[in-house]
């Protein structure tokens, strides 16, 4: 199981791949991508306890700190990089969907690959989702006005649906049912996974003959991820005390987004040329990610934890 998750990146490129290679039967999937976005978040929502969600009450002045970062940082960088750019109006709209949208869950895992404050990644990933169908709309609607109509109650609805609704469903599921560790982290992250390179595929296979043509997107893409990561570290390090384990959590947070919601909202509202750049964040915040774990792992600073320690706290 632990080697199929550490091959995400490779599901995601052979999802892209299919799509490239079988456009007519991968584009097929595009009625049911908001449908598979719900099950990735209802599969977050059966990760979640009730003592989880009142544990954030405690989570202090960090947790609120990176949830501002997450929805500060990420949406005006989207803007300010399109518009640098000057990208075309859809891609452009695609780039602020992604910076508009909360933390990814995959950040999790990766905070706790590279000995980082796990529980709070949770918890600003948790909060970040809350929030997401009042502040992602806002910021679409904000600062993607100026390229393509936006219309923010739909959008509203369409988060609302696709995530707020899974997620409270598999919260109140938890409720009553207890799944198995192999469950939990087993199927549940390798399913995901599966789901997502899914997506991507749908994506690549919809923008076939245009994909060329958004070729800039990617520098995009980069220079998004990269800002997300830096400023994350930086100002987190301001908002965290310099403790190291907690900028790692707060960086990984928001430099990796949901991008399937950004790519979900795109296609449900706009054109599937502004999921684009949702595809390629899917694929390259799954390669910076585990990069940064695996340098922190090995620097191994003295102030933090052994691994083992803080294993057995988040059990």
């Amino acid at each position: 199981m632990a080697l199929l998750q550490d091959g995400f990146v490779i599901w995601v490129l052979l999802g892209a791949l299919w799509g490239y290679v079988d456009p007519a039967v991968a584009a097929a999937g595009r009625a049911w991508i908001p449908e598979a976005l719900g099950l990735i978040m209802l599969g977050m929502g059966l990760t979640l306890t009730v003592d989880n969600l009142r544990s954030l009450k405690t989570a202090g002045w960090a947790l609120v700190a990176g949830v501002l970062l997450q929805f500060l940082v990420m949406p005006l960088a989207g803007w300010a990089i399109a518009s640098i750019l000057g990208l075309a109006p859809m891609l452009a709209l695609g780039v602020v969907l992604v910076g508009a949208s909360p933390g990814g869950t995959a950040s999790n895992v990766v905070t706790f690959l590279a000995r980082g404050d796990v529980a709070l990644s949770v918890a600003m990933t948790t909060v970040s989702t809350m929030l997401s169908p009042l502040l992602t709309p806002m910021w679409v609607w904000l600062l993607a006005s100026q390229w393509v109509p936006v219309q923010p109650g739909p959008l509203f609805l369409t988060v609302a649906k696709i995530v707020l609704l899974p997620v409270l469903a598999g919260i109140v599921i938890r409720r009553f049912w207890r799944p198995g560790e192999f469950f939990l982290n087993g199927l549940l992250p390798i399913g995901s996974m599966v789901v997502i390179a899914w997506i991507v595929g749908v994506i690549v296979a919809l923008n076939h003959d245009r994909l060329l043509a958004a070729v800039v997107v990617v520098a995009a893409v980069v220079l998004h991820n990269l800002a997300g990561l830096v400023l994350g570290y930086g100002v987190g390090g301001l908002a965290t005390d310099g403790n190291v384990a907690r900028r790692r959590a707060v960086a990984l947070e928001v430099g990796m987004q949901n991008s399937g919601l950004a790519v979900a909202l795109a296609v449900a509202h706009f054109d599937p040329l502004a999921a684009v750049p949702g595809a390629i964040f899917s694929i390259w915040h799954n390669v910076t990610g585990p990069l940064l774990a695996t340098i922190w792992r090995r620097q191994d600073p003295e102030d933090l934890e052994p691994l083992d320690d803080v294993l057995a706290e988040d059990v």
